[in-house]
């Protein structure tokens, strides 16, 4: 299996000393979508961070696309056509005076990869791949749904045709049906087409059913620390840490019939 991402003994505090995470290990594979799952302030979103590139690690290292991630703005630049985000709130992550066509093309900008007749181009391959028509390029947020506006969400995250989509709580701000079929248009975008590569997703929740659905593996944090991690079907049937055996049991359930 070809390896997209490695951490090696990752720690990072704060500058005023609060440590977030605390030898933190494992490995990112093609075409196996790894869950990160833990309470809140186990150290999802820092982890997160540091996979951007938004953060460094105060000890460690990590490697992407088989380089060590720097500082430098040569290596940033490479490694955010490499990766990309999806965030948790798409009302406040898409910016209301700018068309829907002016935001999914803005990493095509940044990142000098298209421009002109090229960038709508692309804009209009990565709307269709969200289930999104070609027109909605001229729209503006305000116009669509909540779902509609995280389609556009990861419209702009696939743009660039990244290897890894890292993905923040992305369906917790929609409602239950809205949610469901956000999960398949990633499952599907997972998958590839004969057109569209697949990317392989790294995904925050707190939804572990989620987790089940779109991650072959799953790394369990606690107090930034990792108290397990394995394939996801086996460690969330057969939690060997105390800690995941308590998110499990927290997981609400229906009663169950008479």
């Amino acid at each position: 299996m070809t390896e997209l991402i490695r951490a090696e003994g990752l720690d990072f505090a704060y500058r005023r000393g609060a440590r977030a995470l605390t030898d933190v290990s494992f490995a990112l594979h093609a075409g196996r979508g790894l869950g990160i799952v833990g309470e809140s302030g186990a150290g999802k979103s820092t982890l997160l961070r540091l996979l951007l590139g938004l953060e460094h690690p105060t000890a460690g290292t990590l490697v992407a696309d088989g380089t060590p991630l720097t500082a430098s703005r040569e290596r940033l630049r490479a490694h955010r056509r490499f990766v990309q985000p999806v965030f948790q709130d798409p009302y406040s992550s898409l910016d209301p005076r700018q068309s829907v066509g002016a935001i999914v093309a803005e990493p095509l900008r940044s990142l000098r990869l298209a421009t002109g007749a090229d960038a709508r181009r692309r804009v209009a391959q990565a709307l269709a791949s969200v289930g999104l028509p070609e027109d909605a390029a001229s729209r503006y947020p305000h116009q669509f749904s909540g779902g509609q506006r995280q389609r556009i969400a990861i419209a702009r995250a696939v743009v660039t045709t990244p290897r890894v989509l890292l993905a923040d709580e992305p369906v917790s701000a929609l409602d239950m049906s809205t949610r469901l079929r956000v999960i398949d248009l990633l499952a599907e975008l997972a998958a590839g087409e004969a057109d569209r590569p697949p990317v392989t997703l790294v995904l925050v929740s707190h939804d572990l059913s989620i987790v089940a659905r779109l991650c072959a593996d799953v790394l369990v944090l606690e107090n930034g620390r990792v108290v397990e991690q394995g394939e996801t079907r086996p460690v969330l049937t057969g939690p060997r840490d105390p800690y995941t055996r308590r998110l499990l049991d927290s997981v609400p359930r229906l009663p169950a019939a008479r």
